[in-house]
């Protein structure tokens, strides 16, 4: 057994029926040559018999929740649970013409419903129907599994690089017993321990990041064209969440994102979020008719970049002033810069694991229904208004059950009061984006996707350099229905 940590207690606790904290990674597989190399179609029988056998190096798929009795500690994760593939492997058909809009909308409502807590907290649907010989793996994982970083390199285990079946692979893991009462109660009590022995270093560090946070706040100039947490303006993408989900996705050249960042002598996540506030200026002037105060973006970090970690939440967050009321994109893209530096200073000011030291101590018996009253009145998030990320994916092409991977997916969930979350994963040459929000936020949710490519476009040309190039090896582009 393992227990939860702070942080993904905190996933688990926050989870209501209109905010659902499942994570979703995607995968698209083109099998153009796989029936002449295997001599057989590629299959749900095919990724079926290839999660199998690789489900023993899937350490997390084989989690199961267990909760202590009266709800005196986080729960724990038992280990080597035995896995119904039945269940967790499904199928599911994407409408004709089958391309990336049918799938989007196939994604978007497999995200709108939760994972059952009895069962280990993961899902995959092989969608079939799609063109040109392409079939999506759509993971569903709960956030308190894994993290960016640990869903990574849980994807790279389910997949292999040689486009050969691996020597790794088996059939067979062991599986072990669920603990007694007894024994839950018995390791409660030994980690209650622990956490207040580190109590007073927890609450040490806090006043120390806090005061080293105020002192350099004070010796910087104040900037009042900078976005602050509990001061983020009123916007379309803040209002109390609906249940449904919808989802968008679009693909663009790594090369053409690194080329502009160098032109523009700033960093990849530079141009990630400068992009950002391009695009969600568009769109704050499409739907709100203004754009005229700069908005707050959460941005997660990993404190535990291990290649080895497969699970757990090891992260923190970065608060990023997004200038959206700038119209110059070049001027956008230096003020991004400049706020993502300062956020980077504060966050390491105040500590890069505090905030998931202090989640260790959320209440168990009060923290869901804290999160449940939230989620259900918040209209406003005071903290964020937008989640954005940034996962830089593997370097080669990967593949399943011999099949390519030619795309890959992926975004977190959508918080109180804010219904807009972006991912960008690199993936070899490109850069794949996605957004996820709910379904009360926009007329069609490939607006947001659109956004994107104009906001980077601006900023290409801008910086003199031509317009986006088509990625040839993703799907079709999908245009807002407008």
């Amino acid at each position: 057994m393992k227990r939860l940590n702070g942080m993904d207690a905190m996933l688990l606790y926050s989870e209501t029926p209109n905010l659902h904290t499942h994570t979703l990674k995607v995968a698209i597989i083109h099998a153009a040559d796989y029936h002449a190399e295997h001599g057989e179609p590629f299959t749900f029988d095919v990724f079926r018999r290839t999660v199998a056998r690789r489900l023993h190096l899937l350490d997390p798929l084989r989690y199961t929740l267990v909760d202590i009795p009266w709800k005196l500690h986080h729960p724990m994760w038992l280990e080597d649970c035995p896995v119904d593939l039945d269940y967790h492997l499904r199928q599911v058909q994407v409408p004709s013409p089958g391309g990336r809009r049918e799938l989007d909308e196939v994604i978007g409502a497999i995200a709108s419903t939760p994972l059952d807590r009895r069962r280990p907290l993961w899902e995959f649907h092989f969608a079939e129907g799609m063109a040109d010989d392409r079939f999506a793996l759509i993971g569903k994982v709960h956030h308190t599994l894994a993290d960016g970083v640990a869903s990574a390199n849980l994807l790279a285990r389910l997949m292999d690089l040689t486009g050969s079946p691996s020597a790794d692979e088996r059939d067979d893991y062991d599986t072990c017993e669920a603990p007694s009462p007894g024994e839950l109660l018995r390791a409660a009590g030994r980690d209650h321990m622990q956490n207040v022995a580190a109590l007073p270093k927890v609450a040490l560090d806090a006043v120390r990041g806090v005061t080293r946070v105020g002192r350099r706040s004070r010796e910087r100039d104040r900037d009042t064209e900078r976005a602050r947490l509990f001061r983020t303006p009123p916007t379309f993408l803040n209002h109390v969440v609906s249940p449904g989900r919808t989802f968008a996705t679009a693909s663009v050249a790594l090369a053409e994102v690194k080329e502009t960042a160098r032109a523009l002598g700033v960093t990849f996540n530079d141009i990630v979020l400068g992009t950002a506030a391009g695009g969600l200026r568009e769109l704050l002037l499409r739907y709100d008719g203004r754009a005229d105060r700069p908005i707050l973006a959460s941005v997660p970090v990993s404190t535990d970049r291990s290649p080895d970690r497969v699970t757990g939440n090891e992260i923190s967050g970065l608060a990023v002033s997004l200038p959206v009321h700038v119209d110059d994109p070049l001027e956008r893209v230096r003020l991004t810069s400049r706020a993502t530096a300062s956020a980077k200073e504060i966050h390491d000011l105040l500590g890069p694991k505090l905030q998931g030291q202090m989640m260790e101590y959320l209440p168990p018996p009060l923290a869901p229904a804290l999160f449940r009253w939230q989620s259900s009145r918040a209209a406003h998030n005071r903290v964020m208004n937008v989640a954005i990320s940034t996962v830089p994916g593997p370097r080669e092409h990967g593949h399943v059950g011999g099949a390519r991977v030619t795309e890959i997916y992926s975004v977190g969930v959508l918080s109180a009061g804010s219904a807009f979350n972006m991912t960008v994963w690199s993936y070899v040459d490109q850069v794949d984006i996605s957004v996820l929000s709910d379904d009360a936020t926009f007329d069609d949710v490939h607006e947001a996707t659109d956004a994107m490519i104009h906001g980077l476009t601006e900023i290409r040309r801008a910086a003199g350099l031509p317009g986006l190039s088509t990625v040839d090896t993703a799907m079709a582009p999908a245009p807002a229905l407008r």
